[in-house]
């Protein structure tokens, strides 16, 4: 099954670097898991705002410059926050990033500068995120909808 981004994803990507914008276009082809955008571009009020709920935890967003989007998944027409779709949608953003030639970062494995240099698969990649970040007594920042140039 082949997708498509919305009108509203597409708008939503106004301001967003051009190669990140052609990874996305590419993952949404490439997913077994449908998707939109629900945030590209950000502007430094907003960021304020998201870092002082706890969404954010720096005022160093890639958003800020158009290089981050926040991917939301949709399953059976309904927006989804469960993990496990999230590492999906990852799969298809590296396939889509190797393709294109982009370095991407993902927000469920920060400790990986550019998941297209992963091994195995996304959820692999996010379980490893997660045992190092315990095994330095820190707690995992899991942030599966985000990805961003690295």
């Amino acid at each position: 099954m082949s997708f498509e981004l919305s009108a509203r994803s597409k708008e939503r990507l106004e301001g967003v670097h051009d190669h990140l914008i052609m990874v996305v276009d590419r993952a949404i082809q490439l997913t077994d898991v449908d998707f939109g955008v629900s945030e590209g571009l950000r502007t430094e009020a907003r960021q304020k705002e998201l870092v002082a709920k706890g969404a954010s935890q720096t005022m160093k967003s890639k958003h800020i410059i158009g290089e981050a989007v926040d991917l939301v998944a949709y399953v059976d027409g309904r927006v989804s926050w469960e993990l496990n779709v999230y590492d999906n949608i990852a799969d298809a953003m590296v396939k889509a990033a190797k393709e294109i030639g982009v370095s991407i970062r993902w927000g469920g494995a920060w400790h990986i500068d550019d998941i297209r240099n992963w091994a195995g698969n996304m959820e692999d990649a996010m379980n490893a995120y997660i045992d190092t970040r315990r095994a330095q007594d820190r707690r995992p920042f899991i942030d599966a909808p985000h990805f961003e140039m690295s």
